[in-house]
C-alpha cells in the first residue's frame, strides 16, 4: 500500500465524505456518510472525524484538511471568508487550524459576497472550483455547481468576480413532499421521464414569473389527462431547473459555454436541461473537483 500523505474532507450540511491521500495524489481509502454539519454540531465534530480516521486507519500524525460547512459559525471552528472578487489562490492562504488537537487540522475558508444589493456566501464551492478551473485560471468562465442550494458562478482571471445562490435543491424538496403535490408524486419509481422533465426546463426558462402556475400543472395535469407520479417529479424537477437556468443564464455566456461542476442523478439532469436550451456545457466531475482543489491546498500548506 502506498504511504498517506494527508486526509481530504469536504464536510457539508446532511453529508461527510473523507478521503486518504497518498503524495501522488491517489485515492488509498474514502468514507461517506450523512453526519454533515447538522448532525456533527450533536454528536461533536472531533468524534465524527476520529470515527472515520479510525476505519481508515489513518496514523496519528497525519494532517487532515476540510472544506465545507464545519469552518461555518455554527460548524466546528469558524474559517472565515475571502470577499470577492476572490483570487482563489487566495483561499489557500486563509485555512484555520482546529485549536486543541493533537493533530494538524485545517478548514479553509469559504467566499463571502458582501453587496447589499446581492449578498450570498458560498462554503465547499470555491475548493470545487479551485479543482475545476486552476491556480492559473486565465479568461472568463461562467459555472453552475448543482446542489441542495446551486450556485451560478462568474471567475474572470482566476478570481471570483460575482455568485448567486439559488435553493433549487432545496426548494424540490419541500414542494414535492410538503405541499399538496406530493399527491402527484406520491409512489414515483426510479424511473426517468426526459420529455416531461425537458419540456418543465423550457416552459419555465421562457416564463420563469409563471414558476408557480407551473409547478400546479403537475398536479391540473395529472387529474385531467392522466400521467404517471415520475411525469409529475420530472415537471417539479424541470420547472425549478428551468427558473434556475433562466436566471444564471440572464446575463453573457462565454463563447467557451458553462463550466458544469457536478456528480451523479443531478449532473444528468442539468446536462438534459442546458440540453433542451441548446446551451453548450463542459462538465466537471463534482466529487475529483473536490478532491483536486483539496489537494492543491494541501500542498500549499505542507509542502515545503
Amino acid at each position: 500500500m502506498n504511504e498517506p500523505a494527508y486526509v481530504a474532507v469536504d464536510w457539508g450540511t446532511s453529508s461527510f465524505r473523507l478521503w486518504l491521500i497518498d503524495r501522488a495524489g491517489l485515492v488509498l481509502a474514502e468514507r461517506r456518510s450523512s453526519e454533515g454539519m447538522l448532525v456533527a454540531a450533536k454528536s461533536g465534530f472531533a468524534a465524527v472525524l476520529q470515527s472515520h480516521l479510525a476505519a481508515v486507519e489513518a496514523p496519528d500524525h497525519l494532517p487532515v484538511l476540510v472544506c465545507g460547512m464545519a469552518g461555518a459559525r455554527q460548524g466546528w471552528v469558524e474559517a472565515g471568508y475571502v470577499d470577492t472578487p476572490a483570487p482563489l489562490p487566495a483561499i489557500l492562504k486563509q485555512a484555520a487550524r482546529v485549536p486543541g488537537e493533537a493533530r494538524d487540522i485545517r478548514i479553509l475558508p469559504g467566499i463571502a459576497q458582501r453587496d447589499a444589493k446581492s449578498p450570498d456566501v458560498m462554503r465547499g464551492e470555491e475548493t470545487q472550483l479551485l479543482g475545476a478551473l486552476g491556480l492559473d485560471a486565465v479568461g472568463e468562465a461562467l459555472v453552475c455547481m448543482p446542489g441542495t442550494h446551486s450556485k451560478w458562478v462568474r471567475v474572470k482571471d482566476g478570481a471570483v468576480a460575482h455568485f448567486s445562490t439559488f435553493m433549487s435543491g432545496e426548494l424540490f424538496s419541500v414542494v414535492s413532499r410538503e405541499t399538496i403535490l406530493s399527491l402527484a408524486v406520491a409512489g414515483a419509481d426510479d424511473a426517468e421521464d426526459v420529455a416531461s422533465f425537458k419540456a418543465a426546463v423550457t416552459a419555465a426558462f421562457e416564463a420563469p414569473a409563471f414558476a408557480a402556475n407551473l409547478l400546479f400543472g403537475a398536479r391540473s395535469r395529472q387529474l385531467l389527462f392522466g400521467g404517471t407520479p415520475a411525469a409529475a417529479r420530472e415537471t417539479l424537477s424541470g420547472t425549478l431547473i428551468g427558473v434556475e437556468l433562466a436566471a444564471g443564464l440572464s446575463g453573457t455566456v462565454p463563447k467557451t459555454g458553462i463550466t458544469l461542476i457536478a456528480s451523479g442523478r443531478l449532473a444528468m439532469l442539468y446536462r438534459l436541461a442546458f440540453d433542451a436550451l441548446s446551451v453548450s456545457v463542459a462538465p466537471v466531475d463534482a466529487d475529483e473537483a473536490v478532491r483536486r482543489g483539496l489537494s492543491m491546498a494541501a500542498a500549499a500548506i505542507w509542502t515545503k
